[in-house]
């Protein structure tokens, strides 16, 4: 079945464009374009995606607040897609339930792998955008010293939450770990259960915040047990 995608941008030239991106790939389809986050809510009830790419600052209501309403949709998934340098409130939306982001000037591949990423249960945090955009933000931020929820987690549930820290897929930490892929989503599930977090993405914040990880610092788990 194809993956749908509900692509929402106040600018026309820019839904344009996903759509054109998205829709070159076989198994895509672009079953909606909202103009504002109000169109966005109104546009998942009525088309049923899988994924919805959002922009952050749009009128009326802006992506922030459409992920927030959006976050117990059950079966849809929302990707902030922002401009980097712009927007202080992608952290922010991320903590309202969306599972990652892309910046717009990102290369059509890339987007491409996002939605396909997302509709499959991966969260999209490239290693790169894990080190930049939350360490920049989450610098600015007072570290909690520490978090009594890590004490429930594994030694393996712990270093799988420093590896999604780092920004590695399942397949990725399955091989950095010497894991099978099926086990590495068992521990990702359990871990955020045991967290009280409802994605990948605010693992990711949690680590941040509790002073697990600091920005610029990411390693794997192997690494940092070394």
């Amino acid at each position: 079945m194809s993956i749908r995608v509900v692509i929402a941008d106040d600018q026309a030239i820019s839904r344009h464009g996903l759509r054109m991106i998205l829709e070159s790939e076989p198994g895509i389809e672009v079953v909606g374009e909202a103009i504002d986050g109000l169109d966005a809510v109104g546009q998942v009830g009525r088309r049923t995606p899988d994924v919805v790419l959002m922009d952050i600052r749009m009128p009326r209501m802006d992506g922030l607040e459409a992920t927030r309403r959006l976050r117990d949709v059950p079966d849809v998934e929302v990707i902030i897609i922002t401009t980097f340098d712009l927007d202080e409130y992608v952290l922010e939306a991320l903590r309202a339930g969306a599972v990652g982001f892309l910046v717009k000037d990102s290369p059509p591949e890339r987007i491409i792998d996002a939605v396909r990423s997302v509709a499959r249960g991966d969260a999209l945090i490239a290693p790169e955008v894990t080190r930049r955009l939350l360490g920049r933000f989450v610098s600015t931020m007072p570290a909690r010293a520490g978090d009594p929820r890590l004490a429930a987690l594994t030694p393996r549930e712990h270093d799988v939450l420093l590896e999604i820290a780092g920004g590695h897929s399942n397949a990725d930490i399955a091989a950095r770990l010497h894991l099978e892929e099926s086990t590495v989503k068992g521990h990702v599930r359990r871990l955020l259960a045991k967290l009280g977090l409802a994605s990948r993405v605010q693992a990711v914040i949690f680590a941040y915040e509790t002073g697990l990880v600091a920005p610029g610092s990411v390693q794997g788990a192997e690494e940092l047990r070394d």
